[in-house]
């Protein structure tokens, strides 16, 4: 089961998922990231993927809409921990992680 929890410190909003993250998952992380978000107005979002077990390709949109909306605020966004199989889909979309 997908989930995700959230840690924070100062301008930074640390989003841990966890889990399958595929269609059904990827929506529902999208509305606790994005409540998230709105609550606490970050500058940087960090999406810690080290507890994702699978990715499909919602996973890569879950991540270039949050990419987007952090922009959009003139944040930042990072993606860490991502798994080896998890790295290879990023490489092929093109997204940056630590």
């Amino acid at each position: 089961m997908a989930k995700v929890t959230f840690s924070s410190a100062g301008e930074i909003l640390v989003a841990y998922l966890s889990g399958e993250i595929d269609h059904h998952s990827a929506q529902m992380m999208r509305q606790l990231i994005d409540g998230e978000l709105s609550a606490r107005m970050p500058s940087r979002l960090v999406m810690d993927m080290g507890g994702v077990t699978f990715m499909d390709s919602s996973g890569i949109g879950l991540i270039l809409g949050r990419a987007r909306r952090m922009q959009a605020t003139e944040g930042s966004l990072a993606v860490q921990q991502a798994p080896d199989q998890i790295k290879k889909m990023l490489d092929l979309a093109r997204v940056d992680y630590q």
